[in-house]
């Protein structure tokens, strides 16, 4: 048995060696830790904003249970230490820690890693709930919109963003506020949340009746994303890889004399003289100032490619290290990964990564990158590698100036995007956008925009981005987007990939940013000299560009709608891709539909992720009336229809009522808008 206090407004519990904090931590919403360490610390690494005044929270204590009640949240816990959360109207439970067996072990349980450091592997055990469906944790390939039964691996991987909100059916949110590396089990029998080596454990669950007030809380104590720039909504043009200044320049007068839309352009990797150098091979580009100066004249900003690696050849690699500005390793060298490099041929490099987590790291690579980018112009950034990329996957060999790799490998990308915000907003600068492989909870607050990765030039590929935007975007990404075509695999003579790029530029013309990117097939795929096949829009046959051409002018025409989106995640945290619950929760199809989205609350959108098809089922939802985007024909809500499909067309629909119109056709939509 333990005993209860007060300690200003939280609840506290202590058992044996155990103390429990309970407290307020914004509205209808509870923060929970846990140690058994003799104190709950105050400085850990996490996601969670500074808790805002409590207002009106209470707390209650009996003899064999104490109770905290903020607003339309209940956190229970009794004399024996174990949790739960009820709806505070009328009692229903939302979330209750549950034993596995009468004999022990307790719900929460604590391994000590035998390391010495005295950090524990953690378990939290939840009961779980018949017909419960449960969404977010961040951007998965598993190509699951609903995660139910799923064990969600909690790591950063190229392609798998951990990211631990899940938003439940049940009527609560959830944050593991831990960047521990560790996983989640949904399963049928038990939720169990686990950290591979923590200090304490720490929660945040939040009750809302509706899932968009869900979300709306959740971005509220882990930050919003800042106003998305207006060129930040146009058309993004990228290839692996331009080799040079004049080759970059050359696309982008041909974008517009040819008078294609396009707001920004992309150095890729390797343009730099070492990994690690942050600036321009002057024998590739030799004026970036004069580039950047004539793209502005184009209407076109230049996004640049910065890895946080560091190669011992480089010029700063010994400062660094002397400084213990990279991240170290338990045992071995401290370097982590096998890369080509410039000067090495085709043969790989081992390289270290800078210290994200360390402030003064941050605030080395700044002034490398300002002085080595931003001095010309550069002001958008492209933050690849970011997880960090390790080869072979072994965090536990890590140490970070924050501690054990395992303990708080999963904020890195976080940090990394926080580098050049910081950076940015130092130097005045007010738009600051920065284009993430990886993330964390809180991520969005320093502009950082995710992208899925290097997927595969497949069908099969296109349809999971469907459920992991959706699923990134409830975990607080509003600004996401795909590699246009998938990244590997792409043959621009083949007729199937010129069928694939047509299809994925349909849905990434309704995305919250429209970047072409991918490795092209045939070309150079080795080596500092890669560069891939020609990738502009242009380059997929005549039948492929005289459709995409009028989708990227459907792109222009949508611009103004998808900004005000832009605004409504800016100052409410909702994503303008939104899976049909978001907007319908009450009803109950809505739930399931995983290939099918919408763009704000009025643009229905159902992309075509099917090799062939010249159809495709449709669902509208109930509680509006829907107008075919391409013809005007209403229909009712509440059915699935058979949606015509050709080739140059995908199904959209618009609210009828809503703040869009029909399109009528894709006709005048070409040109420069």
């Amino acid at each position: 048995m333990g005993a209860f206090s007060e300690d200003g407004a939280a609840l506290v519990w202590r058992g044996g060696h155990e103390t429990v904090r309970i407290e307020p931590w914004g509205p209808d919403s509870v923060r929970v830790r846990g140690t058994l360490w003799p104190s709950v610390s105050d400085d850990l690494p996490g996601a969670l904003l500074a808790a805002p005044p409590p207002s009106g929270a209470r707390t209650e204590l009996a003899a064999d249970v104490a109770w905290l009640v903020n607003g339309q949240i209940t956190a229970e816990i009794t004399a024996e230490g174990r949790i739960r959360f009820t709806r505070t109207a009328d009692g229903a439970v939302l979330l209750a820690e549950v034993v596995p067996h009468f004999t022990g072990p307790p719900q929460r349980r604590y391994a000590p890693t035998g390391d010495g450091t005295g950090l524990h592997r953690i378990e939290v055990l939840f009961a779980a709930r018949d017909g419960e469906r449960c969404y977010g944790l961040g951007q998965h390939q598993h190509g699951k919109l609903d995660q139910k039964g799923a064990v969600v691996e909690l790591i950063q991987l190229n392609t798998e963003v951990s990211i631990p909100f899940l938003l439940s059916s049940a009527g609560y949110g959830f944050l593991w506020n831990n960047p521990a590396i560790g996983r989640v089990e949904l399963g049928t029998t038990a939720t169990r949340w686990v950290s591979e080596a923590s200090r304490q454990w720490d929660y945040w669950v939040t009750a809302a009746p509706v899932p968009a007030d869900i979300v709306r809380r959740y971005t509220a104590v882990t930050g919003r994303a800042p106003m998305l720039p207006e060129w930040a909504a146009g058309f993004w043009q990228c290839k692996l890889r331009y080799r040079t200044q004049d080759e970059l320049l050359d696309v982008a007068r041909e974008y517009k004399r040819r008078g294609l839309p396009l707001s920004v352009i992309v150095v890729d990797y390797f343009h730099w003289t070492r990994q690690g150098d942050w600036r321009f091979d002057p024998e590739e580009w030799p004026d970036p100032a004069g580039m950047v100066a004539e793209l502005d004249r184009l209407g076109v900003k230049l996004m640049v490619s910065v890895w946080p690696t560091v190669n011992p050849a480089s010029d700063n690699y010994a400062e660094m290290n002397d400084l213990g500005l990279l991240v170290a390793n338990e045992r071995g060298l401290s370097v982590q990964l096998a890369i080509w490099d410039r000067g090495a041929g085709n043969h790989r490099t081992m390289v270290s990564f800078y210290d994200a987590t360390n402030p003064e790291a941050r605030e080395y690579i700044w002034a490398r990158v300002k002085d080595g980018y931003y001095k010309h112009g550069v002001r958008v950034w492209w933050l690849d590698a970011c997880e960090p990329e390790l080869v072979p996957e072994q965090p536990g060999n890590l140490r970070y100036y924050l501690g054990a790799g395992l303990e708080t490998g999963n904020i890195y990308p976080m940090l990394n995007a926080k580098a050049f915000y910081d950076g940015m907003r130092a130097e005045g600068e007010d738009e600051v956008v920065s284009l993430c492989r990886s993330a964390w909870a809180g991520s969005q607050r320093y502009g950082a925009a995710v992208w899925s990765g290097d997927i595969d030039s497949t069908f099969e590929d296109l349809r999971r981005q469907i459920p992991a935007g959706l699923n990134i975007g409830i975990s607080g990404i509003p600004w996401w987007t795909t590699d246009i075509g998938g990244f590997k695999g792409g043959d621009i003579r083949s007729p199937e990939f010129r069928e694939l790029i047509v299809r994925w530029f349909q849905f990434g013309v309704f995305t919250p940013l429209c970047r072409l990117h991918g490795m092209r097939l045939p070309g150079s795929m080795s080596g500092a000299g890669q560069t891939g096949a020609p990738n502009e829009v242009w380059s997929f046959g005549e039948e492929a560009y005289e459709i995409i051409r009028q989708w990227l002018g459907l792109r222009e025409r949508l611009r103004p709608y998808l900004m005000a989106t832009m605004r409504q995640a800016h100052t409410e945290g909702l994503p303008p891709m939104r899976p049909l619950f978001l907007t319908f929760p009450a009803d109950e199809p809505c739930w399931d539909i995983a290939d099918q989205f919408l763009l704000g609350d009025d643009l229905l959108v159902a992309p075509v992720v099917t090799a062939g098809a010249t159809q495709r089922p449709v669902y509208l939802p109930a509680g509006a009336r829907w107008l075919d985007a391409w013809t005007g024909e209403a229909h009712r809500g509440g059915q699935w229809l058979s949606a015509p499909a050709p080739l140059d067309r995908i199904p959209v629909y618009v609210r009828d009522g809503g703040a869009i119109e029909p399109f009528a056709s894709l006709s005048g939509t070409g040109g420069a808008l």
